[in-house]
């Protein structure tokens, strides 16, 4: 395996805190993701559902779980199922996991081939209320393609019409929105790893280079320290292209005077870790792009202390913007005519920063989380704000993951260069 498995203690763990969550008598379906197709014989890279690696560790397709803690058959009470593995797959394929391997990641004693599925499922539903099928409702998902979990919840809904159906995404929310140590250990070594493509990029930049070539730098980072590549489409934005928040084709030239604006950041264990950082292409900021800079680290240093356990996050994101406001004053930007007319739905900073500051990571780069309830200890949250400037091709965002603790946050990029000078030396030095 490329990068180092977690306990399946953790997972033992993290089953339970669902199990916590359902209803007397009911059944939880978790299915793997699916082997996408490109075209004629190709596929993608699998990439594994992320609820159901939370609750087994199982990194491998044709996975399913269920749970049913009411079952009076001990051994029916968590089901795994995995893919009958032969000869045959492990030459052309590479082996599977076996039951007895599938047991030693998951820590679910019972462990069945997929095709026994449909059998087992049917006469553990025998004894059950309820059925929980789980979903994306991640709020900003937007998908058009049909999952595996979406087939079979059909079927499920199909050959067991008369049983009710629950909702398991509100509990797996709730559950892998606050991280466990062992996870958050994975998490930082994403951003270890991180740090290193960073560190590697700093003495490659120079004028002329293709934003390509430095997406090429992480990756070659990335790779060989055992990570399986970027967590999410880089963003390699220089001069006008920082100006384009979802910029992602990375394919101009990085003049002499302009800034780079990258965000970028590793997967390692299927976590994820989401970094921007801004750098001279030439080595030296100018005097105004030095104090945009100061401005956005000013507001990432303040946002950071006010990300805190009881703390909502949509008053969070309003004092976050009253920071930026602010600064957006200081830097001549906006004026107090601006503020003053400014449309509360909308106000005046927005037109020179309008994403918001935090979202939740962990599994997924946008991870599952609870917006509505307040921020607990454990949460992961990212901190980017940035000012985009089109009028003077300049675009500068700031980005680090923290976690959440009892009396603050531990910053997991606290050793990633983050001061202008600092990074400036690196450059040069």
């Amino acid at each position: 395996m490329r990068y180092e498995p977690l306990s399946k203690d953790l997972y033992i763990q993290n089953r339970k805190r669902f199990a916590a969550g359902m209803q007397a008598g009911g059944v939880a379906i978790f299915f793997s993701n699916d082997v996408l197709p490109t075209s004629a014989d190709g596929t993608l890279p699998f990439k594994q559902n992320t609820d159901i690696f939370h609750l087994t560790g199982v990194d491998q397709e044709e996975t399913i779980l269920v749970v049913f803690p009411d079952s009076h058959l001990a051994k029916h009470r968590e089901v795994l199922f995995v893919r009958e593995t032969n000869d045959e797959i492990a030459i052309w394929e590479g082996a599977k996991l076996d039951k007895t391997q599938a047991t030693e990641v998951s820590g679910v004693e019972t462990v069945y081939w997929t095709n026994s599925f449909e059998k087992t499922l049917r006469a553990i539903l025998s004894e059950a209320s309820c059925i929980y099928l789980n979903g994306n409702e991640h709020t900003r998902a937007a998908t058009e393609v049909e999952t595996r979990q979406d087939r079979w919840n059909a079927w499920v809904r199909k050959e067991y019409p008369n049983y009710r159906i629950e909702r398991a995404a509100p509990i797996m929310h709730r559950v892998r929105s606050v991280k466990q140590q062992p996870e958050i250990d994975q998490m930082q070594r994403a951003c270890n790893i991180t740090r290193q493509g960073f560190e590697r990029v700093l003495k490659f930049v120079k004028p002329g280079v293709k934003e390509y070539e430095i997406e090429a730098e992480y990756m070659h980072e990335f790779l060989r320290n055992g990570s399986r590549g970027f967590a999410y489409t880089p963003i390699i934005a220089s001069g006008f292209n920082a100006c384009v928040l979802h910029y992602i084709e990375n394919e101009d030239v990085c003049q002499d005077g302009d800034v780079i604006l990258m965000d970028v950041g590793c997967e390692y264990g299927n976590y994820a870790s989401d970094m921007t950082r801004c750098i001279p292409v030439n080595g030296r900021f100018t005097d105004r792009q030095r104090s945009v800079y100061n401005s956005v680290l000013s507001v990432m240093k303040e946002a950071m202390t006010l990300l805190r356990p009881g703390v909502s996050l949509y008053e969070y994101h309003k004092q976050v913007g009253e920071l930026m406001t602010k600064q957006l004053l200081d830097l001549k930007l906006l004026d107090k005519h601006d503020v003053e007319k400014q449309n509360k739905d909308w106000p005046a900073y927005k037109k020179y920063f309008m994403h918001g500051t935090s979202h939740f990571i962990g599994l997924d780069v946008h991870d599952v989380g609870l917006w509505h309830e307040p921020i607990q200890a454990g949460h992961a949250f990212t901190v980017e704000p940035g000012i985009y400037i089109r009028a003077e091709n300049l675009g500068i965002r700031l980005e680090n993951d923290i976690i959440i603790t009892e009396d603050g946050f531990v910053d997991l990029m606290k050793d990633i260069p983050l001061e202008a000078d600092h990074i400036e030396e690196l450059m040069n030095g």
